[in-house]
């Protein structure tokens, strides 16, 4: 294969690999805010659990009992909450993982075209330019 097509697939898989990094960066912002959501889902429910729990004995039984049916509850939401936190926190941890790995494929495609190029100046051929649009008429 000639340099020149060599470096135009270079400049192609450099590319693709810039669009799969952005994919990647799109992934991991959405990992990055339901993360950050579910962490403050689950202190609002702790802070709940932890005002429920601060509250003094109600009047009579049957307040009592739905008291402690309701801080029961409760205390499982906020367990919940926490194990989907975690969830969350493992699935952005991956992602940003997955991000830093398009990231290093997309730079070695540039690398691999900078030294293309580089080679290629140093035997004086000329490296493509590209589609370029033309500027002018053909009459000039």
């Amino acid at each position: 294969m000639s340099d020149k097509r060599r470096l135009a697939r270079l400049k192609r898989l450099e590319t693709v690999r810039a669009v799969a990094k952005q994919a990647a960066a799109a992934q991991a912002a959405e990992a990055e805010g339901t993360l950050a959501q579910l962490l403050a889902l689950a202190e609002r429910t702790g802070r709940l659990a932890a005002d429920y729990n601060a509250r003094t004995a109600p009047e009579d039984g049957d307040s009592l009992r739905r008291l402690a049916g309701f801080r029961s509850g409760l205390a499982g939401v906020e367990q919940a909450t926490r194990a989907d936190a975690r969830r969350a926190q493992a699935v952005a941890d991956a992602r940003l993982h997955e991000l830093s790995q398009a990231e290093r494929r997309r730079q070695a495609a540039a690398d691999r075209a900078d030294s293309l190029r580089r080679a290629m100046a140093a035997r004086g051929a000329q490296p493509p330019l590209g589609a370029r649009k033309a500027i002018g008429t053909d009459l000039d």
